[in-house]
């Protein structure tokens, strides 16, 4: 059977450009290996799906090439994809950050998705096991892919097989296969938006914390030169294996992008001068850990100053050991050992290179009609929204472009 599209990754990606591609007359097939339709989806946002974010540009995202992302958000923008939300009917909130989740359920953004595919006259191949992709001969432009339902032939091949991060619904390395059988780098990947691990000795000390959640701010102690890392406000959170909590999550990406891996730095006190505040109460008999216990939780406060051996009144600290204090509560450093992989990991950082493909169209240059979006791509968003925003976006820039 001949397509004019063939999209590989019947997930956010595939399925917006499959989507815009039908919606332009384009004959399209979608061929996914799973048995359900867009696990990720479904999943993600606790089940509400966090589909996108008020607040959306390239400072967002990292990639080897900090631009390439930008043509295809400016082109599709959230508010585009909030209009065919509401075009559908869905209602949704905004919580902190400018991140937007459905009222009901993640599963009216797959509805949403599968009718405008409907609609548009897109075609399904689901589930099906891809055996097989060849270029045809060059005086026939286009692929060839052989399943386990037969084989296709298209003028376009589209790419939205995903990452790595959670493999239990599914994840594969098939679009970077794919990309290397075609001569396209890949930028090693690695998993993003994942909990830290710590070593023993820290688990030794702070592992009875387990389940302590505070405010903090993170940030990556070594930046590579020339390169600079935001830092990150939101709750943190002490696990039986490490930290995780958003502000975690995202400052894990940044750990691994510039390969340092140095220590996580954690603020404890954001809203507070930890110096000032400290003076303010040099003359108490409180222990700190008590005068902790105003801003962070009780349990976490007490152990905290016990585990660090401040358990005097402050009234007999010294200047010195108020100031070590006033600093270690203000750049708390911890040295992951690594972080939970794949498995605990909302995206995956690294994929194919962007150097090999077109801004504007997602195209691989040196190989006309083969495309790659989403995940795969070496773009890789924070937490909140973003990734699913480059999703709609490099969707809709290749489904304008074949």
């Amino acid at each position: 059977m001949d397509f004019d599209v063939i999209v590989l990754g019947a997930g956010a990606a595939g399925m917006m450009c499959a989507a815009v591609a039908g919606a332009r007359g384009r004959r399209v097939l979608l061929i996914d290996h799973s048995t359900q339709l867009a696990e990720k989806i479904r999943i993600s946002g606790g089940g509400r799906c966090n589909f996108t974010n008020r607040e959306v540009g390239p400072g967002n995202f990292l990639s080897r090439n900090p631009h390439f992302c930008r043509s295809a958000l400016a082109r599709y923008t959230p508010r585009d994809f909030i209009a065919l939300i509401e075009r559908h009917h869905i209602r949704y909130h905004e919580r902190n950050l400018g991140q937007l989740f459905c009222d009901d359920s993640a599963m009216q953004i797959i509805a949403m998705l599968k009718s405008e595919c409907d609609t548009a006259g897109v075609q399904w191949a689901m589930p099906v096991t891809i055996e097989r992709v060849a270029r045809l001969p060059d005086d026939a432009p286009g692929f060839e892919v052989a399943t386990t339902q037969g084989s296709y032939r298209t003028r376009a091949l589209v790419v939205a097989t995903g990452g790595l991060s959670i493999p239990k619904i599914g994840a594969t390395p098939f679009g970077y296969r794919l990309a290397e059988q075609f001569g396209l780098p890949v930028v090693p990947p690695k998993p993003a938006l994942v909990p830290l691990a710590a070593p023993p000795e820290w688990l030794a000390r702070f592992g009875a914390l387990s389940g302590s959640s505070f405010d903090a701010v993170t940030s990556c102690v070594e930046v590579p030169r020339g390169a600079v890392y935001p830092s990150f406000r939101e709750a943190a959170l002490i696990t039986h294996r490490g930290l995780s909590g958003p502000s975690i999550l995202q400052v894990s990406s940044y750990w691994q992008f510039g390969g340092a891996r140095g220590p996580v730095a954690l603020d404890l006190l954001p809203a507070v001068d930890a110096g000032a505040w400290l003076n303010e109460h040099r003359r108490d008999q409180q222990g700190l850990g008590a005068l902790l216990a105003t801003h962070l939780p009780r349990r976490f406060a007490l152990s905290f100053a016990e585990l660090h051996g401040w358990t005097q009144p402050l009234a007999q600290l010294s200047n010195a050991v108020l100031a070590t204090i006033a600093q270690t509560l203000q750049s708390w450093h911890i040295q992951p050992s690594g972080t939970l992989g794949y498995a605990k990991a909302e995206v995956t950082l690294g994929g194919v290179d962007t150097a090999a493909l077109s801004q504007q169209t997602l195209a691989a240059r040196s190989v006309p009609g083969l495309h790659f979006i989403g995940e795969v791509v070496d773009v890789t968003g924070w937490l909140g929204g973003y990734n699913f925003q480059w999703a709609w976006a490099s969707g809709h820039a290749a489904g304008s472009a074949v």
